[in-house]
């Protein structure tokens, strides 16, 4: 036998494999990923959109489809998601190469989106951590109007008037982000924001430089604390005048809203933003799962309790939304409430007059933190998995240690967010979230399900569930992933079209220049999925109507080499393989007919 280091071969198929490229961490426990989907499902936009969409529906009125998308839209197409995701053991850019090679960019595409918005979205934690930081002093810097940053205009009382501002609006605009005019005007970069959001790529970092082994023990932390604090806040903000008027509000339907086809599209947009389908950090975090995991537990309890606390945030907001009526003296639905001006306005603004202020406002930012650390980290892993199946070994070679991989992922996404940090960022914000958790996401979806459920079939999905767990899907999935599912999507889809909007901030509408930005960045994660069908027309062999058969076929591009038998458990569930070990090599001989 040759000297030097020992070298190990594995064969599957009579495909020659390193090892190191065939090995993949697994969650220490199973409910660390049951965590971590909860919370990569449950973010802010539980505490902001959920409830701003209920109250623009005509509050209770929205609960009644927003259930219903639930069972027919959220729950299948998450089971759908972690069945892939599983019995693949890939990030979104394999696992969606395998099933149906001609829509593979639409892996390339759910990554593309998930940097994107890991770009941006930390500048809501770093909002958070800002506020955070200022509610330890006394008074509340938005308490009132006394302060350097404060105009004319300014008011201690909330109004609907167009020529006057509120304390907590000022502080939110003036102060923390001292904002512009327009897009045009740049401005300089705003410094404590840019410390803080370096402070928040740090805090990321260190929840996922260890993947899975780290980030499966911070979630015990991120996603129950958040639990703790909502119930407080609910009890206190119960106990508080008027606070029963915007209960009644959020929970006594408007019948007449259910006639509206933009309530049902919300609905059904909600359930598929919150709980993050096309977003490929689900799908990525259960390639970690144990082969034989039961997919159909995590997949109920992932989507209900997404659901239940975009519920209970409800019951918080709505409760200091009849506080706050009771305060001005104005019914509940007359209140000025916007998107993120929700959580930085409204909310804070309803603190000031309650007792122990600084508290109560502390417990509400860190939660806010808590929450979106969960979902962030979730978007950045999605990059660091697909990139680390792909390039395993050029980028070993390259950093040495997976650890330093992520650090230079997380450098490159913190430069990539500088312009959200400087006077013009709430602009650059608003732009790049509209087209692309508004715009972007759509697409994706649609193609997402064409590929699995229609391409790849529902019968081979049912199959692999059988593989994984021992038992098929039952009727209502199958249905719900033939029929309604891709129903629904393309409704959503073509309302998304017809009622689509031009980004804009408040009465701010962007210049044509910026929307062509917007449509610029909505374009580098959608370019994927047509790229990625000519790619694989083009390597595929055979007359352009056997490419076509082909590239609607699984592992028609040879992605068997990439997920060997063994991996998905073939070892151990299959004793009719066979184990040849030579000293200097070992080779794996699955059985004859193996079912691919």
């Amino acid at each position: 036998m040759e000297s030097g280091p020992r070298r190990t071969t594995v064969v599957t198929r009579g495909i020659a494999m390193d090892p190191q490229q065939l090995s993949r961490p697994t969650w220490s426990r199973q409910i660390e990923f049951t965590l971590a989907g909860i919370g990569c499902a449950v973010g802010l936009g539980n505490v902001w959109r959920f409830p701003y969409l209920c109250y623009r529906s005509g509050g209770g009125a929205f609960l009644v489809p927003y259930l219903l998308m639930l069972m027919v839209l959220g729950i299948p197409l998450l089971y759908m998601e972690l069945t892939v995701g599983q019995y693949t053991r890939r990030g979104p850019v394999h696992a969606l190469a395998i099933v149906c090679p001609l829509l593979k960019g639409v892996g390339l595409a759910s990554v593309a989106i998930s940097f994107i918005m890991c770009t941006y979205y930390n500048i809501v934690i770093t909002w958070a951590l800002y506020y955070l930081f200022s509610s330890f002093q006394a008074p509340l810097p938005w308490e009132n109007c006394n302060n350097t940053w404060n105009t004319p205009n300014c008011t201690n009382h909330a109004t609907n008037s167009s020529y006057s501002s509120t304390a907590s609006q000022e502080f939110f605009r003036y102060k923390m982000l001292e904002q512009t005019s327009g897009v045009d005007e740049t401005g300089g970069i705003r410094w404590e924001l840019f410390l803080i959001l370096i402070l928040a790529w740090v805090l990321i970092y260190l929840c996922i430089f260890k993947g899975v082994k780290s980030t499966g023990k911070v979630v015990y932390f991120t996603a129950l604390f958040p639990y703790v604090i909502l119930i407080a806040l609910l009890i206190n903000n119960a106990q508080l005048p008027g606070a029963i008027d915007g209960i009644k509000f959020f929970i006594v339907p408007e019948w007449g809203k259910l006639l509206s086809v933009e309530v049902w599209v919300n609905a059904a947009a909600q359930i598929f933003n919150s709980i993050g389908i096309g977003f490929g950090s689900l799908l990525a975090m259960s390639s970690y799962n144990a082969f034989n995991n039961n997919i159909l537990k995590d997949t109920l309890t992932i989507a209900i309790i997404n659901s239940l606390t975009s519920i209970l945030a409800g019951f918080v907001i709505f409760s200091a939304f009849g506080y706050m009526s009771y305060l001005q003296g104005i019914p509940v639905e007359h209140l000025a409430v916007d998107g993120p001006g929700l959580v930085f306005v409204v909310y804070p603004q309803a603190f000031a007059n309650m007792p122990v202020a600084q508290l109560w406002a502390v417990m509400f930012f860190f939660m806010l933190l808590c929450l979106g650390l969960d979902s962030e980290f979730a978007m950045v892993e999605v990059m660091v998995t697909s990139l680390m199946d792909e390039f395993y070994h050029s980028l070993i070679h390259i950093f040495k240690r997976k650890e330093l991989f992520v650090l230079a992922v997380c450098c490159a996404a913190c430069l990539l967010g500088i312009p959200c940090v400087m006077q013009v960022g709430i602009y650059v914000f608003q732009l790049m979230d509209h087209y692309t958790a508004i715009v972007s996401i759509m697409f994706l979806a649609f193609f997402e399900v064409l590929a699995i459920c229609w391409l790849y079939g529902v019968n081979r999905l049912s199959n692999n569930i059988k593989e994984m767990n021992g038992h098929r899907a039952n009727v209502y999935f199958m249905v719900c992933w033939l029929i309604i599912a891709p129903v629904l999507i393309t409704v959503i889809l073509i309302f998304a079209i017809i009622q689509f909007q031009p980004a804009r901030y408040e009465d701010y509408v962007f210049p044509a220049w910026a929307q062509g930005v917007g449509w610029a960045i909505a374009m580098a994660s959608i370019i994927w999925i047509p790229l990625g069908a000519v790619h694989t027309l083009w390597v595929l062999p055979g007359s352009l109507l056997q490419k076509l058969k082909l590239s609607i076929t699984p592992y028609a591009l040879n992605e068997k080499q990439k997920m060997p038998y063994y991996e998905r458990g073939g070892i151990y569930g299959n004793p009719s393989i066979s184990i040849i070990s030579s000293g200097a090599s070992i080779i794996i001989k699955p059985p004859a007919e193996t079912n691919f």
